[in-house]
């Protein structure tokens, strides 16, 4: 029930007005119907024995209990009105609500995550009941509340005629309840343990119809392979489904059974009660409506339960994801980041990623100074992208530290950090926005028009961007409409212009020119003698 709870009061907090108007509906939805069917017995009565009915001490005319009977029905209908709009408002800002956290959590988290399966399974599984499952809690509640109104005043009314009516319909609804239950753990079960195979085929729908696979899916003619790969584990779950679905299906028509033996056998009683003078017309109406509706409501009972329990085991997933805690944070007295930045120092580094059997790096030591580009060179697998990554603190050191001006960096404002270090690397982000935006993410907090244009110029793809439809305020890349696609060397400048733009004392380029021309290349180079010459710490990562 504590996850349950959670949710409900995730709800609460995304938007207290709709939250507590939903539950006044509810009540109202669920009284409303139930006056019109006692108002109902008067008016067959009414109608069968000709004699003016009195309610609450007050005889009334066949008219007139039909015009409240109407008034009723009509402010039922109004009332679900509202509530369908008021769930509308309140599910819209739910997605949202829970997205924003979702993304903030996601961006908070370390890398380390990310390289670890078991956070996509964690994460795909919040992603996908996220937009839906807290609603369908509340509606759970909602439900329950409303059929516990129902069921209360329904109980009042078929104690009139026999207790042991009561008995019947509670009963036929138990076995109902213990199937649904069943099916709730066993559904739940299965979808948790065939989470990577529900994240295969999220990703092979991705590769063919994603436009950064389109090239060499073409190429290699590999949409067959993966189309079959994708069919292949769809039919396995859907059969493991329906093999569920089928054998609980059985046990389903049972329970049917016995509601229906449970309603004849009621229904005859009261039929032969009308027959013997016991009750009224009017009576055999209220009480049959009223067993019928108790059946119902019951059943809808134990669909609120064990929906709440099947969502419960869902909803879980989405807190187990939100409640993941980032290991890299600011130490409690951390300290500025300088504005100037005379020496890095990596001192005895050891350090291997997550659950590898090897070390990336074994006590390797480098010193760059202000005024030089120090260059790390070496083959593929070597360890060189990883030093930027232990530089900015997208990973702790396993032994030794990474000291600035002799300052470990875990001693410093995680945040400013990360400012201060202008980073570019080997794969780097080509982000459909604007040219301008683009470059301008190198320092968000800090827009300056004028600047973007100098590092673009730097960069040297002013040009470029300059003969663009709309210049540096079109939109790069063909994801959205107006687009404009660059080259590969070209984007290569936009990321280069980006990492000028952030006007930090320490620069890491790695592989910077990989995409670039001989040109371009020149040009960077000169760049690369500008910022020497204004004090920066400069680190030039390039392989063998």
């Amino acid at each position: 029930m504590k996850q349950l709870f959670k949710a409900l009061n995730m709800i609460r907090l995304c938007d207290s007005k709709s939250f507590w108007l939903r539950i006044f509906y509810v009540l109202v939805m669920n009284v409303l119907p139930l006056m019109n069917l006692y108002i109902l017995k008067f008016l067959v009565d009414s109608v069968t024995t000709g004699t003016a009915p009195v309610f609450m001490g007050i005889e009334m005319t066949t008219f007139t209990t039909l015009g409240i009977f109407c008034g009723i029905f009509l402010l039922n209908r109004v009332v679900n009105v509202m509530n369908g709009v008021n769930n509308d408002i309140m599910q819209q800002k739910l997605i949202d609500y829970i997205s924003e956290r979702m993304q903030g959590q996601s961006a908070k988290l370390d890398m380390a995550y990310f390289d670890n399966p078991e956070y996509h399974d964690t994460y795909h599984r919040a992603q996908q009941e996220a937009s839906y499952r807290p609603i369908q809690i509340l509606n759970g509640f909602m439900n329950l509340l409303g059929s516990l109104i129902s069921i209360t005043i329904i109980v009042a009314m078929l104690t009139q005629v026999s207790g042991w009516i009561i008995v019947v319909m509670v009963a036929a609804v138990v076995p109902s309840f213990i199937v649904r239950v069943i099916k709730a753990r066993q559904i739940y079960a299965f979808r948790r343990n065939n989470t990577q195979n529900y994240r295969r085929t999220s990703y092979y729908t991705a590769l063919l119809g994603g436009r950064d696979y389109a090239k060499e899916m073409r190429t290699f003619g590999l949409a067959p392979h993966f189309r079959a790969q994708f069919v292949e584990i769809r039919k396995r779950l859907v059969k493991d489904l329906v093999r569920i679905s089928r054998k609980l299906g059985w046990y389903d028509a049972i329970c049917a059974t016995v509601e229906t033996a449970a309603l004849f056998f009621v229904t005859l009683f009261l039929i032969l009660s009308t027959k013997d003078g016991d009750i009224t017309v009017g009576s055999f109406v209220m009480l049959f409506e009223a067993f019928r509706r108790g059946q119902t409501q019951l059943t809808g009972l134990v669909s609120s339960i064990t929906g709440l329990y099947d969502n419960r085991l869902f909803v879980g997933n989405l807190f187990e994801f939100l409640d993941l805690q980032p290991s890299i944070t600011n130490a409690p007295d951390a300290k500025p980041f300088p504005k100037k930045v005379s020496r890095v120092e990596f001192r005895d580094i050891t350090f291997r990623y997550p659950k590898m059997q090897r070390d990336v790096l074994s006590h390797f030591n480098l010193t760059a100074r202000a005024g030089e580009v120090t260059q790390i060179e070496g083959e593929n697998g070597f360890g060189k992208t990883t030093l930027l990554k232990l530089l900015l603190r997208l990973y702790d050191t396993d032994q030794g530290a990474v000291l600035i001006d002799g300052v470990d960096v875990r001693k410093y404002d995680l945040k400013g950090l990360r400012r201060g270090i202008g980073a570019i690397f080997q794969d780097y982000v080509r982000f459909y926005c604007t040219a301008e935006e683009n470059i301008a993410f190198g320092d968000v907090e800090h827009y300056d028009h004028e600047r973007v244009r100098y590092v673009a110029e730097l960069a040297g793809v002013d040009k470029y961007i300059e003969r663009l439809p709309k210049g540096f305020d079109t939109p790069l890349g063909r994801m959205f409409d107006g687009g404009e696609e660059l080259s590969m060397g070209q984007w290569q400048r936009i990321a280069l212009a980006r990492q000028l733009y952030s006007n930090a004392p320490v620069l890491i380029f790695d592989e910077p020119t990989a995409w670039m021309d001989v040109p371009s290349r020149d040009r960077f180079y000169q760049t690369l003698e500008m910022m020497k010459q204004e004090g920066k710490v400069i680190i030039l990562i390039k392989h063998v």
